[in-house]
């Protein structure tokens, strides 16, 4: 029989489906926190912290993507400026 993972406890289903998702979609925490109705904070306490013990597995994965996100920050940054500019004109 498959290891089954039994999660009883809402906020830890509610990390889990948060991995899922930016693991699936390569969103970012923002993202992920307005499409699911929650607050960024919890999404980053979710899936920083609580996801490392209810899914280790989907923890990496979803590490990967936000350490992506991370390093891609300041180029999204730059191009929210270029377009708020590029509206002004």
């Amino acid at each position: 029989m498959p290891w089954v993972m039994v999660m009883n406890n809402p906020a830890d289903q509610r990390a889990n489906e948060l991995g899922k998702y930016i693991a699936e979609t390569g969103s970012t925490v923002r993202q992920a926190a307005a499409t699911h109705s929650v607050s960024k904070s919890t999404v980053h306490s979710d899936v920083t912290k609580r996801l490392a013990t209810v899914n280790p597995v989907l923890y990496e994965r979803v590490r990967k993507v936000l350490e992506t996100n991370k390093n891609l920050r300041h180029i999204r940054g730059g191009m929210a400026t270029k377009e708020k500019y590029a509206k002004l004109r």
